[in-house]
């Protein structure tokens, strides 16, 4: 078995592709499974796809931008160019199957691989389907959905299904958190996804202070992401922030699923892989959409959880220290609510998403 996976850019693209990844794997330990991404410096697909194990392959991508922007023909020429490197490397690996994971930089291998006739599946973890996923829905085999609303923006597509978001761990894993270091009686995890995110950043080094002297008890463990980090790190050193047993700063998070299993209270992002996560472990979070996101799909993700009751959700527009303390304080002090979030977010997760889209998989290559 063959299989070429494509999706990169961010850690939302790339963790669910490596999650469907490992299922195939699991099934069949023989298959042959490589992955293509952007040539980006900063393409997350270079540093955890590698760590996965798998063999990486990168094409010439560029992003799109709006219709009248002058950079798409920067874009148009890295189109063509992606688009003749997509075709030589199919032809080179014959792939029984190409399974995509949104953002631009599946476009060029999907595309390819349905204009070759090679099976084609993508996955979409978002409420709002990304501008790639929008564009191929009509020409590839599947789109296998997330949420049942993204149909609607799916028009012409041949086969739609929704199954949920692949996970790199499942519910039956019995994953156990990290060890309770310190002795502390709640721990609070904050990150704002595989690049971090700056609002975040800037309003955790205000409030932290008064947090970790307020809640001895308590400790604080946040990743800045790459970009922020040492400006975060100048900042706790400058507050006294790092000589406290209760706070801990780190780059990123390699061991993010047991640093959720540990956590009574986490801060972050809306990304579909994020939130499908915390539902199968049942977490209390105080959720920070990204405003810039595709079609504003990170808010949609987290509307569609605060509407049920099983979050709490702040905008990045009214983001401030006093805000996000108050989220914070009000669930750190009130026990029900935090388990009530814990209990009600469950309802969002599909157990068996992993295995619904093994199936999918399958069935197209035996079809």
């Amino acid at each position: 078995m063959r299989v070429l996976m494509t999706g990169g850019g961010t850690g939302g693209h790339v963790n669910p592709a490596i999650a469907i990844a490992n299922t195939i794997k699991r099934h069949h330990p023989e298959a042959h499974i490589e992955f293509v991404a952007s040539t980006r410096p900063n393409d997350k697909a270079n540093d955890l796809v590698v760590r996965a194990g798998y063999k990486l392959h990168r094409l010439d991508i560029c992003a799109s931008y709006s219709i009248i922007d002058p950079r798409n023909l920067k874009t148009l020429y890295y189109m063509m160019k992606s688009s003749k490197q997509a075709k030589r490397l199919i032809l080179s690996f014959k792939p029984d199957v190409i399974i995509g994971t949104g953002g631009f930089a599946c476009y060029p291998l999907l595309s390819a691989g349905a204009a070759l006739g090679v099976p084609t599946l993508v996955h979409e973890s978002n409420a709002k389907p990304g501008r790639a996923v929008r564009r191929l829905a009509h020409r590839i085999d599947c789109v296998m959905t997330n949420f049942d609303m993204a149909d609607g923006a799916l028009r012409g597509a041949k086969r739609i299904v929704c199954v949920g978001n692949p996970t790199l761990f499942e519910a039956k894993d019995g994953l156990v958190g990290i060890k309770n270091e310190g002795g502390f009686a709640r721990r609070v995890l904050s990150f704002g996804g595989s690049g971090g995110a700056k609002r975040i950043n800037e309003e955790m080094c205000k409030i932290l202070p008064k947090l970790a002297q307020k809640y001895p008890d308590t400790q604080f463990y946040h990743a800045a992401g790459v970009r922020d980090y040492p400006w975060m790190k100048t900042s706790f050193d400058d507050s006294g922030l790092s000589d406290r047993e209760n706070v801990t700063l780190v780059e990123y998070i390699y061991d993010m699923k047991e640093r959720m299993a540990g956590a009574d209270l986490i801060i972050c992002r809306a990304g579909a892989m994020t939130i499908s996560e915390l539902a199968l472990m049942g977490k209390a979070a105080i959720f920070v959409p990204f405003p810039d996101a595709a079609a504003n799909h990170q808010y949609e993700n987290a509307k569609r959880l605060y509407d049920g009751g099983a979050c709490e959700l702040v905008t990045e527009d009214t983001l401030s220290s006093d805000s996000l303390t108050l989220a914070i304080e009000r669930l750190l002090e009130d026990e029900k609510t935090r388990r009530k979030y814990a209990e009600n977010i469950k309802d969002f997760a599909r157990c068996d998403a992993n295995e619904r889209i093994y199936a999918e998989i399958m069935s197209l290559i035996e079809h």
